[in-house]
């Protein structure tokens, strides 16, 4: 690397020092002249410093840079240490955050001439961030429980070690069913509790679910319906919950909705109006819930812990069976009628009729019969959900959840008729 280009990622670094320092500088900026051991000057240095040795350490091969880089390190640290342990001592404290950034300031200077500019300027700003964020992380760690620590190391666990090792393929003795998308939605399912339960706790009930709800609306309304109707269950407060597995409901809606524009423009006209008003009938009930104070506030307070494995997966298995029987129906049916298929699949599965129907217009069907086939499986769907409610969850989300639900699918099947007229 020479001339401009060097110039440009040496200028990196120099920002990247500048960045981290500010922060370091900002925090300790009412002590005296000479009382911080590392302030915006050092940092913007330190930076810099990294990314000269690197620019050094560059024509010396592997070996020759990495030692010189390891040197320059080591020099860092034989310089700032004495003046932090100074520093600890007469504050009373005991902190390496300092000592740490400048180290990684040091890295990420480096790594900004080695041809990664991008990739350390957005480590610099994470970095910088976190640093900022001193008095919130520690207030977070001083509120959460051990269940809740608990639920996200499962919740990882589930992701990022048992995911990978699940065959990813429908299996035959299992009725086709695929084990990694069984999986898969054991950990939504997971995941959806927890940021409900996050919900609760952070933002109260009445907001807390109605956002839980919208984001894990554009995943999976079924996985939503299934974790809120086991809080309810648990005690949760009913008419929240309800209330956000209706918000689910109504932009798993808009998302069909828009999945299908994108697959088949021509079925807009059939399939938008009716979606929308089904989403609309969803969303009128699930407001008037979340304005019902006296709902919220008769309500228990939240579970202590956020999800439990056993009814996740139990509930799992549950759609993997509906799943399989659906499937089964399907292949005997065969190719009788699109619009048959679509109201059994549709029991499980939106957006598999969402994704394959609307590319068979025009050759093989028209986009009426289309937007109507898609249209019986948000149907079916919004039924299937409906009877989970009832009988999973407690007997006031299942009067709340079923009514939110017959009046969308009312407001949906009248417009549908309307605009086929």
């Amino acid at each position: 690397m020479h001339g401009e280009e060097l110039i440009r990622s040496l200028f990196v670094s120099l920002a990247i020092g500048l960045l981290v320092g500010a922060e370091r500088h900002w925090r300790e900026r009412e002590d005296a002249p000479g009382r911080r051991t590392a302030g915006v000057r050092t940092f913007a240095l330190t930076g810099l410093s990294g990314g000269v040795v690197a620019a050094l350490a560059a024509p010396m091969g592997p070996v020759g840079g990495a030692v010189l880089l390891s040197a320059g390190l080591l020099a860092l640290v034989a310089v700032l240490l004495p003046f932090a342990l100074r520093e600890a001592e007469a504050e009373g404290r005991v902190s390496a955050t300092s000592l740490v950034a400048a180290v990684a300031t040091y890295a990420l200077g480096a790594l900004a001439v080695a041809g990664e500019a991008r990739a350390a300027g957005a480590a610099a700003v994470a970095m910088t961030a976190v640093l900022a964020a001193r008095e919130s992380l520690h207030g977070m760690m001083a509120r959460i429980t051990w269940a809740e620590l608990r639920s996200a190391i499962l919740l990882l666990s589930m992701t990022l070690v048992a995911l990978p090792l699940v065959p990813d393929a429908p299996i035959a003795w299992l009725a086709g069913v695929n084990p990694h998308q069984v999986w898969t939605l054991a950990i939504l399912l997971a995941g959806i509790s927890f940021l409900g339960y996050l919900g609760l706790k952070l933002g109260g009930a009445r907001k807390g679910l109605l956002l839980a709800g919208a984001a894990g609306g554009l995943v999976s309304s079924t996985a939503v319906t299934l974790s809120n109707a086991a809080a309810a269950a648990q005690g949760g407060p009913a008419g929240p919950m309800a209330a956000g597995a209706l918000v689910a409901g109504a932009v798993s809606c808009l998302r069909t909705a828009g999945l299908a524009l994108l697959m088949a423009p021509g079925i807009a006209p059939v399939l938008w109006p009716a979606l929308t008003a089904a989403a609309a009938g969803m969303g009128a009930v699930a407001l008037l819930l979340a304005r019902r104070r006296a709902t919220v506030a008769d309500g228990p307070p939240p579970p202590g812990n956020p999800f439990e494995i056993g009814p996740v997966l139990r509930m799992a298995l549950l759609l993997a069976g509906v799943g399989a029987l659906a499937r089964f129906a399907s292949e005997q049916i065969g190719g009788a009628a699109v619009i048959v298929i679509a109201l059994v699949t549709g029991l499980t599965d939106v957006d598999a009729i969402t994704l394959s129907v609307p590319a068979l217009v025009p050759d093989s069907i028209t986009a009426a019969v289309a937007g109507q086939a898609v249209a019986a499986a948000v149907a079916s769907n919004i039924v299937a959900k409906g009877v989970y409610g009832v009988v999973l969850g407690s007997r006031g989300y299942g009067r709340w959840f079923g009514l939110g639900s017959a009046a969308g699918l009312a407001a949906g099947a009248v417009t549908l008729l309307l605009t086929a007229r």
